[in-house]
């Protein structure tokens, strides 16, 4: 058994370049829209190559080299949405979906077009966790799925956001710097919101060090009993 799952480990990490992958789109009102028309070109759009460096400015939005804007798409408090990629989720691991409002953004002068995303002002929305079962198996549901889908919490203020993907590959992790991250930040404006105070806020890069349990460990040997995910806890509103 152990063998085995050595031999995992080392073809995880000989994985083809054509197993990365890149999130361009959103799906609003059932509708997927257009590669980076409402997301934010990302450095890796040709690549499809990941961030490792957690504390790296692209870790935020993955734009430093591109034009870090898009065009904003309404969407409704309380409603589905989506985030889509190019192929599938192909690697182990888990999800993230973080939000922060731009500066004013529930103004008219709120613009998060010139919005950087920098500062505490990042809140986590969805997850998609690994499923375990005490040491025997570990299972990451995401893998494989071409997005995701939740829903914005109805008590969401109104205004513009970035909304940001984040898929942490798992099948390197075993040493520093081996997690995968797979990032995009799309552009919205939340329509009839509430009064709700999203939290706990965290800043990106500044919300991981690298070295949690979640983005730090061997999924193949010893199989983990158990597994931590990265970030705050979901703002549900």
């Amino acid at each position: 058994m152990k063998g085995f799952t050595l031999l995992a480990s080392l073809a995880a990490f000989l994985a083809p370049a054509a197993a990365h992958y890149t999130f361009p789109s959103l799906v609003v009102g059932g509708v997927t829209t257009a590669p980076w028309v409402n997301v934010r070109k990302t450095n890796n759009y040709n690549t499809q190559a990941p961030v490792t460096d957690v504390t790296s400015p692209d870790f935020r939005c993955y734009d430093t080299q591109t034009n870090p804007t898009a065009e904003t798409i309404s969407v409704a408090a309380g409603s589905q949405m989506g985030i889509m990629s190019d192929g599938t989720i192909y690697h182990p691991g888990v999800v993230n979906v973080y939000m922060a409002m731009a500066p004013g953004g529930n103004a008219p002068s709120g613009n998060v077009s010139s919005f950087a995303g920098d500062g505490a002002a990042w809140f986590k929305v969805y997850q998609i966790t690994a499923q375990t079962n005490g040491g025997t198996s570990i299972t990451f549901p995401a893998q494989n799925l071409p997005g995701v889908t939740f829903t914005l919490p109805k008590n969401l203020p109104s205004g513009q956001y970035l909304v940001r993907m984040e898929a942490i590959a798992l099948h390197a992790a075993s040493t520093f710097g081996g997690a995968q991250f797979y990032i995009s930040c799309g552009q919205i404006n939340v329509t009839g919101g509430g009064s709700g105070t999203p939290g706990p806020l965290v800043s990106i890069p500044g919300v991981y060090t690298g070295n949690e349990p979640g983005i730090l460990l061997n999924i193949y040997y010893p199989v983990p009993a158990t597994y931590t995910q990265p970030g705050p806890a979901v703002w549900s509103g």
